[in-house]
């Protein structure tokens, strides 16, 4: 059985991520609302290789979490083996435990670089990561109940598409930030019809002090 999976994204009125948006301290003063065992996050969201990436001979011990350790884990979609910076990821302190989601056309050369650094490679999928199935087996290797996504559209679109999501929690702050580039919180390939339309039901309707809205909407099935 697969998990609850909540999109959480704070956007302007013109739903732009990255610029316009709520300040990082209201965003996550919020993720305490849904008490999750895992956040969910694309490659691009944690750091594709850049500057930050891990030197070439770290070794680390696989992380062990403690007993009643109340922090989630993270799992990061990474078919392409692009995150190269798990190292550092290790040392935030957020998460309890690391997952890499994989599938059967990540590199082996990545698939060694994980099990160096101590990060579990979970494999779904052939050329891309098979999300309904990782998202189950995150439930029932690691006790996951409830996931919320930290990602982009790319990720949020994926898995909307994949009838994957049950809930979509936006904070809209109050201002407008228009552009051409594709930074909206829904990616996805454009509909031929109505039949791909979501539908959402109204579940809770906040004004926060700074007048950004809070809304929560249940995907209806």
């Amino acid at each position: 059985m697969r998990p609850r999976v909540i999109v959480y994204n704070g956007i302007s009125v013109d739903g732009r991520i990255d610029r316009g948006g709520p300040s990082a301290e209201q965003y996550y003063g919020l993720i305490g609302t849904w008490h999750e065992d895992a956040t969910l996050a694309g490659s691009r969201t944690m750091g594709a290789a850049g500057p930050s990436a891990d030197p070439a001979d770290l070794t680390l011990p696989p992380a062990e979490p403690e007993p009643g350790d109340p922090r989630a884990i993270l799992a990061v979609v990474d078919s392409r083996g692009s995150v190269r910076n798990w190292g550092e990821l290790r040392a935030l302190p957020y998460w309890k435990g690391f997952v890499s989601l994989c599938s059967e056309s990540t590199p082996p050369e990545h698939l060694e670089y994980l099990a160096r650094v101590g990060v579990r490679a979970l494999v779904t999928g052939r050329e891309r990561v098979d999300l309904a199935a990782a998202l189950e087996a995150l439930a029932s290797e690691y006790g996951v109940r409830v996931v919320r996504v930290d990602s982009g559209g790319t990720l949020n679109g994926a898995l909307l598409r994949a009838g994957l999501v049950d809930e979509v929690s936006v904070l809209i702050h109050p201002a407008l930030v228009g552009g051409e580039s594709p930074q909206t919180m829904y990616r996805a390939p454009d509909l031929t019809s109505d039949e791909g339309v979501i539908p959402l039901r109204l579940i809770h309707l906040e004004t926060l002090p700074d007048q950004t809205l809070w809304l929560r909407y249940e995907v209806v099935r």
